[in-house]
This record gives structure tokens, sequence and C-alpha cells, in this order.
């Protein structure tokens, strides 16, 4: 969850599959987001997280991690640069806790917002009394004059499931960091061992399809010591780690599969080998995971690296 496996990445060049991306992010933000709450829970609560913690959650999608820093009062940026359609859903989210939020339906240009502030890409809204933005672009969009630096850096998106992964997360703390304030913590997370995270064997079904395309986007295992490097790397000091147990739970085997097809980490594969190959080995692959009742169940470990910014 997201994240969640890891959620909406490209595919390779020359690589399109045809996608409904608003039906993509509703089965993000309604199935598989969740799956990475237990790891939101658990650093916010190390944290202590709370009034006077000014967020920056990077990659932050459809918003949920958010959306629980500030329901502890804390004040939120999120910012993205992948997918508007999951940005929508975030602000949408953000305005259902807003002082007289009406939470309304989307309409047919995307989410109707009343209350809100909008320019440039950037929504503005309240949430339990704290302001909430969402910037849709590169972290240096977030960046505020006017406001104090951010006291907690968040990039949840779980590195150690794509090959590359941990250098496009380094690249983007090199422009987030700038905003943050001297001491402040910065929070990684990836996955766990690979024999301890049951989701292993459905990710490498997407690597074996794409075969032909695997030489970006394609799934590797998670590696001991890359949080740490990616750490070092940014010039963050480390300054405590964890891992938090985040089973992968769907009511059944449709809805795990809309669920892990959100991620994007299918994408190659589809293109190689068509959605009808792709769903028939996606269903093997979690015929073991199935439990009698129907539902799927899949353990996983997830590691997090809190840093701070020198």
């Amino acid at each position: 969850m997201t994240p969640t496996l890891v959620r909406q990445h490209t595919p390779p060049a020359g690589v399109a599959p045809h996608v409904d991306l608003r039906a993509r992010a509703r089965d993000w933000s309604e199935i598989q987001e969740r799956m990475l709450v237990p790891l939101y829970e658990a650093v916010y609560e190390q944290l202590d997280l709370g009034d006077g913690t000014r967020m920056l959650g990077l990659g932050c999608g459809s918003g949920l991690a958010l959306l629980m820093a500030a329901s502890r009062g804390a004040t939120v940026t999120g910012v993205d640069s992948g997918s508007p359609e999951l940005l929508s859903l975030a602000r949408r989210r953000l305005l259902s806790r807003a002082p007289g939020g009406t939470g309304t339906p989307d309409g047919p240009d995307g989410p109707r917002e009343h209350g809100t502030a909008r320019a440039h890409g950037t929504c503005t809204t309240r949430a339990r009394g704290a302001a909430a933005r969402i910037v849709e672009g590169s972290p240096g969009a977030a960046a505020d004059p006017s406001a104090p630096a951010f006291t907690l850096v968040t990039a949840f998106e779980p590195i150690g499931c794509l090959a590359g992964d941990s250098e496009g997360l380094g690249e983007l703390l090199e422009r987030a960091t700038p905003l943050a304030a001297r001491g402040a913590v910065v929070v990684l997370a990836g996955w766990g061992p690979p024999e301890r995270c049951a989701t292993t064997s459905v990710l490498r079904v997407a690597t074996r399809l794409a075969d032909p395309l695997r030489s970006a986007g394609s799934w590797r295992p998670a590696l001991r010591d890359d949080l740490e490097e990616v750490a070092q790397r940014a010039g963050l000091r480390p300054d405590g780690s964890g891992r938090v147990a985040c089973p992968f739970g769907y009511a059944d085997a449709r809805s795990a599969a809309r669920g892990l097809l959100s991620t994007g980490l299918f994408d190659a594969a589809i293109a190689a080998t068509g959605r009808e190959q792709v769903d028939k080995e996606l269903a093997e692959a979690l015929y073991p995971h199935q439990r009698p009742d129907g539902t799927v169940w899949m353990p996983n470990v997830f590691r997090y690296l809190l840093a701070r910014v020198p």
C-alpha cells in the first residue's frame, strides 16, 4: 500500500499501454494505498507528530499519509509530479476534512473545490484548522517564502522494488532538503527482505513477462543498506530506523489484481505480452495467497529510516 507497492511509475520509453488513468487512480486510493497505513502510523507515533510539525510529503499521491498527519494537527504540504488524477483525489480528501468542507463528488472536469485557493497547480485547504497545500510539480514548487521551513520531510513511496528507484529518490531529496529546517527529520521507506515479503513472488511476474523491456522499470529485490546509501548521498545524517509489518489484504483475487495493477508496475509486461496474458499469470501468482473464504493475504515487512538535515 500504494505500495502499498510503489505507484504510478512511468513505463519504459516507447511503452504506452492504454490505461484509464481515472480508474487507476480510484483503484489506487480505494484498494492499494491503505496497505502502508501501519508504516505511516508507526512513523508518526515515533516522531510524536502533532501541532507545530510542518510536513512536506514527497510523492504524496492521493494524500492518505497527509490526511493522517493533518488529523494529528500537523500542517501539511504534498507535492507530486506523477499523476494529476491522484492529486485531484488528494485535494478532495483534504477538503472533506476542512471546516465547512462538503466532500462534493467529482464534477465533469475533476473535483469540485469549495473554499480553496488554487494557482499554478497549487491547492490550499484547511484540515482540522491547519493549512494544507497540494502542489503539482517538483519539490521546489512547494517553496513558500512567507512560511517557516519544513520540520519533517517524508518519502513514503518504498524503494527496493524497481531498478533505479533509489537514484530517483536521491534526486528528489536533493531538491527537497533545501526547503527543510536544520535538524529537520527526513523519513525514507523501503521494502524489507524478499524472504519476508510474500508479494515478492507476485512482482516477479511483471519482470518475467516484460523481460525484453527490463532495462528500465523492472522489479529488483531490496538490498539491506538501500535507505542508508540514499541518505548518505543526499547528505543526511541517519538517526534511527525500524521495521513494520504491512500485510497486503484484499477482499478477493479480483480486488488484489486491481490494486496491484494500479501501481503501474505491470505496464511494461502488458505492453510486451498483452493484458490477457498478464491477467492470467497474475491470477496464478495470487492463487497460493488466497484463503478458503476467497480473501487474499500476503504478509510483508517494510523498513523506514529517520535521518536529519545537517
